[in-house]
């Protein structure tokens, strides 16, 4: 995840980035975006691409991770 918020409002982008590059450094894809201090819906994640990078051997942080459940939770029609 690659911080683009201000002071005392964070936003996060969720990105694939090499593992050696620094938090806010250089990334390869944007996949997504994080609000934290949004209530309800405050992530979108393109869940296709997110499953295209794993099927590369991509490794999803564990806050990425419950994003992509959750995600898939919703996007299963009930």
């Amino acid at each position: 995840m690659k911080r683009i918020g201000t002071k005392n409002t964070p936003v996060f982008r969720i990105v694939v980035a090499d593992g050696r590059s620094p938090r806010d450094g250089k990334v390869i894809e944007e996949l997504g975006t994080y609000q934290p201090l949004k209530k309800d819906l405050n992530f979108t994640i393109d869940l296709e691409r997110v499953s295209y990078w794993v099927g590369k051997g991509a490794q999803t942080s564990d806050t990425v991770a419950s994003f992509v459940r959750k995600a898939k939770k919703a996007a299963v029609p009930a």
